[in-house]
């Protein structure tokens, strides 16, 4: 069993999993940093605490400013999943061309078992002729 993953683990092409490997791994690290730097869930965000004699307009600034706190945050969030898209969408072009790549390999295993078939019983043809006539 483990002459098959090894056949199958050296027709991978790994100089194509190698070259695209840094980009995978800047964009998650990318990817990570962007979401390490964040505050925590609403740590950074507590509400401003409201006063029963805060003037009007006071109220409706800070309603203001937390609206775009959360714009700014969902902006974020946007460009964050863009990146863990593009990431993903490397992944899936790699494991396609490896998919590509074993599938070629498993062909071309069966295409030698076929071989070795026909080959075999030519031999063994070739061999009871010779026996037959001695």
């Amino acid at each position: 069993m483990a002459t098959g993953w090894w056949s199958v683990l050296k027709t991978v092409p790994w100089s194509e999993v190698i070259n695209a490997a840094p980009q995978v791994a800047s964009g998650a690290r990318r990817l990570w940093d962007s979401v390490a730097r964040k505050p925590g869930t609403g740590a950074g965000m507590a509400a401003e605490p409201m006063v029963d004699d805060v003037a009007e307009e006071d109220v409706f600034g800070s309603l203001v400013l937390r609206v775009d706190r959360n714009e700014a945050t969902l902006n974020d969030l946007h460009k964050q999943m863009l990146q863990a898209s593009e990431i993903i969408a490397n992944l899936a072009d790699q494991n396609a061309q490896m998919i590509a790549k074993m599938e070629l390999a498993r062909t071309r295993v069966l295409w030698m078992g076929v071989a070795t078939a026909v080959s075999s019983i030519l031999a063994l043809v070739a061999l009871a002729i010779v026996m037959a006539r001695t």
